[in-house]
């Protein structure tokens, strides 16, 4: 008990991806967790290059709902169901998302915040919503806010607050 309080304390000293990656997700390169909700089979997560979550995701490999079921029909009190997540390559995931056993999010996609992922989202396409829907394609996304973009990823943060400043500032 108090080893497993030990390991959890020094587990959660780590970043969150070089606790990803002590947990047993398997990701590949240029990949930002902000998050650290593997659930119990984090090594059953597989993802790609170019991955990034904003905080509070969550990634689930196990339907808890048997619990009922072992319970109601004790030659099943053994039992789990248990799938594996694969995401592929440049793919963002927002704010509060949920993806639950055995989804499959392809190549270029965003998820959008407060999603519950459930099932084979198709590359090059946005989703949100619960369940997660196809909202439009990438390319779509692209063009649609294209009027408003601003040229500050990368600004020193006192340069992009002066220019956001000014920015909004003129809007009134």
């Amino acid at each position: 008990m108090i080893q497993r309080l030990f390991r959890s304390i020094r587990l959660r000293a780590l970043s969150p991806n070089s606790f990803a990656k002590k947990e047993g997700v398997k990701f590949g390169k240029n990949c930002v967790f902000r998050t650290r909700f593997f659930g119990t089979e984090p090594y059953l997560i597989e993802i790609g290059d170019n991955f990034a979550t904003a905080p509070n995701v969550h990634f689930i490999t196990h339907d808890g709902g048997l619990h009922v079921i072992r319970n109601l029909k004790k030659e099943y009190r053994n039992i789990d169901l248990i799938k594996k997540i694969v995401i592929g390559n440049n793919v963002f995931i927002g704010l509060n998302t949920i993806i639950l056993p055995g989804s499959v999010i392809g190549d270029n996609i965003v998820v959008g915040a407060g999603s519950i992922v459930k099932g084979v989202l198709e590359s090059n396409s946005i989703y949100a919503g619960s369940p997660a829907k196809l909202i439009c394609s990438i390319e779509e996304y692209f063009e649609k806010n294209k009027p408003d973009y601003d040229f500050v990823y990368g600004m020193e943060l006192s340069e992009k607050k002066e220019y956001l400043d000014k920015k909004f500032r003129n809007q009134d």
